[in-house]
């Protein structure tokens, strides 16, 4: 019988028996929910072999917009697996260019081995000296090659007297094939699930993993809607620079829609200078509840906003202004798109309308506007208060439309 990665005890291998670890790396191993889990497994695994292993620490590299890579340290003291997240820039560190790992990652170098016992300073890294200090004897560290060639790096630590022996080291190198197309698989998965949550949203990512990708698929939602644009951008876009408008652009999304998604809202599409998300309502009767937190994310976007302007006037930049507006319907919500690229997105009147009233902030010089539909969800005298400023025209539409003003 097999036992499940996450298995508490795994059956005890025979001693340096590299083919079975390899076995369970691509048959069990590649179904571990995470690389944390795996490398827990499988360091638990090479201690039941008779490996004796004190330490692993393992640096996989990550194709993620703000992640540079990911660490993982495991002891065997018992001490929960620790998780690291390097940024973009953490590259260029000291403390990492002067690691064994970046001559395995940026160098090329293949592997390493130092008999810390039978060593003293100077060390050839620091980071060998602290582990001496700490009671280690032998350390050990290996490039995990991807596909491709992508390069990441593990390495081994042991307090045993007399380090490592050459059975320990053969062993370790021959399970690294196996090892680096299993953390490479995790890799892959972790990168989908990064890309479609980065420029599709999380819960529309969670649809399209699930399988749901077939063109025309879709469901009816009711939820509020919530549509901003900026005040004044083309005016903008024609006198600044093109990375000082990339960078006012995403501050300015970033106070948008981080707001947005604290208080549960899911951001659909960045259409030019605006920003098109909805809160879909949920258990029947939490309607005014959600109403509620699309409203307080209008007020945390446009605090936000109020410090960025501070900071950009104090340095002589240019302020931004901006519309939101909310509403409150049915709308279709499904994939969208021509045979070769789609798009999961919502349509219906209600999209329209909320773009129409958002048009209005502008007109009527305001900041936040929503419909009577939306209004009605929110009770006076709440956190919130809502002006009526009367019944307007709209483009597209051949009546007015009431609309109301958050005040501020």
């Amino acid at each position: 019988m097999t036992t499940p990665p996450n298995d508490p005890s795994p059956p005890t291998p025979e001693p340096h028996d590299a083919a079975s670890v390899s076995v369970w790396l691509l048959a069990e191993g590649r179904h571990a929910p995470d690389a944390e889990s795996l490398v827990e497994d499988f360091c638990r695994r090479l201690n039941a072999m008779g490996v004796p292993l004190a330490r692993c620490v393992l640096v996989l590299q990550l194709l993620h917009p703000q992640i540079r890579s990911m660490v993982y340290r495991w002891r065997r003291n018992g001490e929960a697996l620790e998780t690291i997240t390097a940024p973009h820039g953490s590259e260029h560190s000291d403390a990492y260019l002067s690691s064994p790992f970046a001559a395995l990652i940026e160098e090329g170098a293949v592997g390493m081995r130092y008999p810390l016992e039978r060593m003293a300073a100077p060390w050839p890294y620091p980071v060998l000296g602290e582990l001496r200090a700490e009671g280690a004897t032998d350390y050990a560290a290996m490039a995990v090659l991807f596909a491709g060639g992508r390069r990441n790096a593990i390495s081994f630590v042991t307090e045993r007297a007399g380090g490592f022996s050459t059975e320990d080291l053969a062993l370790l190198d021959a399970l690294l094939p196996a090892l680096g197309a299993v953390l490479e698989t995790l890799a892959l998965r972790r990168l989908a699930a990064t890309v479609l949550d980065t420029y599709v949203g999380r819960k529309t990512g969670a649809l399209i993993l699930s399988g749901d990708i077939r063109r025309g698929t879709g469901a009816n939602v009711r939820a509020v809607l919530w549509y901003c644009d900026l005040r004044g951008f083309t005016a903008l876009a024609d006198r600044l620079p093109r990375e000082e408008l990339i960078a006012l652009l995403n501050g300015y999304f970033e106070s948008m829609g981080d707001a947005v998604e604290r208080h549960g809202g899911e951001i659909l599409k960045f259409i030019g200078d605006a920003m098109l998300a909805i809160f879909p309502f949920g258990e029947e009767g939490d309607e005014t509840a959600t109403a509620l937190r699309a409203l307080d994310a209008a007020a945390d976007a446009l605090a936000t906003m109020a410090v960025q302007n501070a900071e950009r006037a104090a340095w002589g930049q240019p302020t931004l202004r901006c519309g939101i507006a909310l509403h409150v319907g049915e709308v279709m919500y499904g994939n969208i798109g021509s045979t070769e690229r789609l798009d999961f997105t919502v349509i219906g009147p209600a999209v329209n309308l909320v773009s129409r009233i958002e048009g209005l902030c502008g007109r009527l010089e305001r900041t936040v506007l929503t419909s009577a539909d939306f209004a009605t969800l929110v009770a006076p005298g709440g956190r919130h208060w809502l002006d009526s400023i009367g019944d307007h025209p709209v483009k597209g539409l051949s009546g007015t439309v009431a609309v109301y003003e958050l005040r501020l």
